[in-house]
């Protein structure tokens, strides 16, 4: 099955953008990214069995990222490459309230699927991003429970290493100060869509949210603490050359 939901792109490829489907099924997925009325699709759909879909042509526009922002790029649609990756996530949470996991078997799907789109665009490390990293106020996807780490380590993406215990508290919310100004300009360095306020307002807790769940999901509170500083810092290192 195919999706008719696409159309045609107005930039080059420079990104891929990972989510989950947020629903019960990979087929109740498929049917809504394929239903006409829904107006979203994605290029490929990946299995909790690891079997890979492909919904629309990599040279077409799908309809997968929204409103959003990445290195000052704001038509992500026609910028990148969407997988969406069939888990429940938030929207379909465990019995006990918390997140499903993502099996091995898809996750080497991912990895594979990835490694390939990568090549295939010569996609840069810093622009392999979730749904969150993108639209950092009306997204979570894909979660706290995706190995960002293990596609770091296949060659897929960056991820900082291993962080200091250090939680002292840099900035409250509220707060204005030129060092909120700086950190607001690191955040849209690293291709956040950041606006240089002074202030740790709401739109940057987001972004800082966004960050922890990728990259610290133990501590998802957008308290900008030593961890977080230590996570940007690092980021804009490797960024350099990535």
């Amino acid at each position: 099955m195919t999706s008719p939901n696409y159309n045609e792109r107005k930039l080059p490829i420079t990104m891929l953008v990972l989510h989950y489907t947020g629903m019960e099924s990979g087929e109740a997925a498929r049917e809504r990214l394929c239903d006409p009325g829904a107006e979203i699709s994605a290029h490929w759909l990946v299995h909790e069995d690891g079997k890979v879909e492909n919904l629309v042509d990599e040279t077409k526009r799908a309809w997968h990222a929204g409103r959003g922002s990445w290195n000052g790029i704001t038509d992500v649609n026609s910028a990148s490459i969407g997988i969406e990756i069939v888990n429940g996530g938030h929207n379909v949470p465990l019995a006990d309230g918390g997140l499903p996991p993502y099996p091995d078997v898809q996750i080497l799907s991912v990895i594979k699927l990835a490694k390939e789109i990568v090549e295939r665009h010569t996609i840069s490390a810093r622009n392999v991003v979730g749904h969150s990293d993108i639209a950092p106020e009306r997204k979570e996807d894909p979660g706290e429970h995706f190995p960002w780490e293990g596609l770091a380590a296949a060659g897929i993406g960056i991820w900082p290493g291993d962080l200091p215990d250090d939680m002292r508290i840099v900035f409250e919310p509220n707060d204005r100060d030129r060092g909120i100004a700086i950190l607001q300009r690191g955040l849209a360095d690293l291709g956040y869509g950041a606006s240089v306020s002074g202030c740790l307002d709401e739109p940057t807790q987001a972004i800082i949210r966004a960050v922890q769940r990728r990259y610290r999901p133990e501590k998802i509170d957008g308290v900008v603490d030593m961890q977080v500083m230590e996570i940007l810092k690092r980021l804009s290192q490797v960024y350099r050359g990535a």
